[in-house]
Formats: structure tokens, C-alpha cells, sequence
């Protein structure tokens, strides 16, 4: 469920067919000027996003310079990313004097067209209020403006606005195939805190009402969602970020299902309905 963070040397973080979210694939690249990567990953679909730093990305043999515009961190500036279709080769080479990489997958079965989001591109969401501790920004790389382009993958930056604050909030899942009510959606997390000594908590409720885990969440955390009801909140003083990867079962629309308990905080806190109808 939650990953800290540690050195994983350029190999995937969530692999193929992992136990808890087999519909998710995460992997974190680290390079300095002039080093490349490559890989493939039979089975899943990807998207390429610098988290910070810049790189040349080639997808069997389709060209995309200068990929990212982000200097320190993630919030110095928009994000971009090339869409890998499923199982192609892809490499990136660092152009910049370094560079760290956030590699998405989802699994999917069928091979599409690869192509690029700038920051033009970005389908940009603001949501919540101060009032209810819940203003948030979610930054869609992956998202409605792509949506006939790609197969099963969603991937999302999201920032809570000012400092402290809830996130994913009203509480919801998507771990059923029930539609219209729910999809079932396997969901990946990595947080970055600004100062990067802040830390959050990820809340996990399996049932309505029950108690559920927590998980005390740093910079650089990963958390695996595989099912159930799950807000997130930072400290406050301190503001949070999390690279968000879904993955869909059936279809690529997320269909979330608000916990009942308090569903009703839809209508309460700003913006939700325009947040829900984003994620297609």
C-alpha cells in the first residue's frame, strides 16, 4: 500500500501485474546530461513526464525534443508528456543538467498512435475553497482533451492550494465495475511536500463507517489504491503535490463513487461536479 521513498535505480516502482493494482504501472527515472534510458513494456500503455529537467524522447523512431520546462521542482512550472503506445520502445536522453522522470502506465490491448501534450495542452481544474480546507489544482496531462487518443490511462498532477489542507475529498472509490454508479480503477500515488520536510496522511476506508489505516505519507512517497474510500490531507504549513495514475478495467471514463456518509458535501464544497467530469 505505501512505498517510502528509496533508490530504485531507474526500475519500476509499481510493476507489471502488480498484486494490489495489476492495472497500474509506475517507474521513476533519474539521469544526468547526456545518459539515456529506454524501455518497453508489453501489455501496458505509458506516458513520459519530466518531473523536473528536460529530455529529447523518441518513440520508435517518432521524435519529440525538449520534452519539460520544469527547473527545481514540480511546481517551477507546467508539465508536459508523450503518450508511449503499448509495448513500443521509447527512449529519452537528458538535455538538461539533470533530470527526474515520472514513467505511467495502465494496462491496455491494443497499440495507438504516439503522440505529445505541452503545456498548452494541459486541461487545468481548480476546485474547493479555503473555507473547507479542500482548494486543490488538478493538472491533467492524460485527460478530457486526450480522451480518443488513448486506451485506458489517466494521468493527473494534483497540488492542494495554499498550505494544508484535504485532498480527494468528499471520500470516494473506484474499485467496482458497476456502471453508471462505479468503475473499477486502479489507482497510483507519488507525493512531493514544498518545504520536502512536510508530510501528509492517506487515509484508507474499506467500509463505509468503519475504521479503516493510515498511512503517514513523505516526500517522495508512493501509495498502491486497490480499493476502498481514500482522502488525503497535508500538515499545515506545508504544501503537497501527488503524480496520479489511474487505470481502468472496462473503460478509460472514471466513474467515482462518493461515500455515503458524506456524499452529500458534493453539493457543499465548490467546483466537485466540474473535478468529477474531467476525468474521461
Amino acid at each position: 500500500m505505501h512505498i517510502p521513498p528509496y533508490d530504485n535505480q531507474n526500475k519500476p516502482i509499481v510493476d507489471v501485474e502488480d498484486s494490489l493494482v495489476p492495472l497500474n504501472y509506475f517507474n521513476i527515472v533519474k539521469l544526468k546530461k547526456g545518459e539515456a534510458f529506454e524501455y518497453s513494456v508489453p501489455g501496458y500503455e505509458t506516458c513520459i513526464v519530466p518531473a523536473t529537467g528536460t529530455v529529447d524522447v523518441d518513440v520508435e523512431g517518432v521524435a519529440f525534443p525538449s520534452l519539460g520546462n520544469r527547473g527545481v521542482d514540480v511546481w517551477d512550472g507546467e508539465p508536459e508528456g508523450v503518450y508511449v503506445p503499448v509495448g513500443a520502445k521509447a527512449q529519452m536522453v537528458c538535455t538538461s543538467d539533470e533530470t527526474e522522470v515520472f514513467i505511467a502506465g495502465a494496462k491496455y490491448d491494443k497499440v495507438l498512435d504516439p503522440f505529445d501534450v505541452r503545456a498548452d495542452g494541459i486541461d487545468l481544474v481548480q476546485y474547493g475553497s479555503d473555507d473547507t480546507k479542500t482548494h486543490r489544482k488538478i493538472k491533467h496531462i492524460l485527460g478530457q482533451k486526450q480522451h480518443d487518443k488513448v486506451g485506458r490511462l489517466l494521468v493527473s498532477e494534483l497540488f492542494t492550494v495554499g498550505q494544508g489542507g484535504w485532498s480527494g475529498f468528499p471520500s470516494h472509490k473506484h474499485d467496482t465495475d458497476r456502471l453508471p454508479l462505479e468503475t473499477r480503477h486502479d489507482e497510483t500515488y507519488n507525493f512531493r511536500f514544498r518545504p520536502n520536510h512536510g508530510s501528509g496522511l492517506q487515509m484508507l476506508q474499506r467500509e463505509d463507517n468503519l475504521p479503516g489505516d493510515a498511512y503517514h505519507i513523505v516526500d517522495g512517497s508512493t501509495i498502491k489504491l486497490d480499493k476502498g474510500y481514500h482522502p488525503c490531507c497535508a500538515l499545515p504549513g506545508y504544501e503537497m503535490y501527488y503524480f496520479t495514475i489511474l487505470g481502468g478495467l472496462s473503460q478509460r471514463s472514471l466513474v467515482q463513487y462518493f461515500q455515503p456518509t458524506h456524499a452529500y458535501q458534493v453539493e457543499t464544497i465548490p467546483g466537485i461536479k466540474d473535478m468529477v467530469a474531467k476525468f474521461k
